[in-house]
């Protein structure tokens, strides 16, 4: 599809497609602001259609694909540090002896990391950090499990815009409309 033929459809399109709101969008291609109209201009057939080409020919520049993306969310959301590490505690017998004559223990924790060689490529790539104190002790940074997850939850479609909910309510709430006036607000033609 080549470049939309109205120029605030253009950039509204292009808006969209470096990832801002249809309100942000909106905005920016010179409309006043109004959600509603944002909204029905994000579902237009033409302004999709070039919002999916603009993505599209982004993603080949950059050599990335949809499921490139989300594979690697995907090792992120379902890594297990148990990959990474092992702990276990530790239990010994000490010297002493308490009032009833019976040895002590000592309890100590050891963590060690999965060598290198050893982890999987999943897990690997799931670590952000990994760094040792100069008293020795160890610590692993994953990247943001949540934030690989909400990814992935909004790729699905699995969250609503709450200001989506909002507007449509405003709209079933309003004062009454008659079936034309209904149909000029909402239905669009293809």
């Amino acid at each position: 599809m080549p470049v939309l033929s109205n120029p605030r459809h253009e950039r509204f399109a292009q808006e969209l497609a470096k990832g801002k709101s249809a309100s942000a969008a909106y905005a920016a291609a010179g409309y006043e602001g109004d959600r509603h109209n944002a909204s029905r201009l994000a579902t237009n057939d033409n302004i999709a259609d070039r919002v999916e080409e603009l993505l599209e020919a982004g993603a080949k520049r950059a050599e990335v694909t949809i499921e490139m993306v989300v594979r690697e969310y995907k090792r992120i959301a379902f890594s297990d540090i148990r990959r990474a590490v092992n702990w276990h505690a530790l239990t010994t017998e000490t010297n002493e002896e308490d009032e009833d004559g019976i040895p002590k223990t000592q309890t100590v924790n050891e963590v060690a990391l999965v060598g290198s060689d050893e982890i999987d490529r999943d897990t690997a790539r799931a670590i952000a950090e990994i760094s040792q104190t100069k008293e020795g002790a160890l610590k692993v940074k994953f990247h943001d499990k949540k934030g690989a997850l909400d990814s992935i939850a909004r790729h699905l479609g699995m969250f609503v815009d709450r200001s989506e909910i909002t507007q449509t309510v405003r709209e079933i709430t309003d004062e009454p409309v008659s079936a034309d006036q209904w149909a000029e607000r909402h239905v669009t033609e293809h």
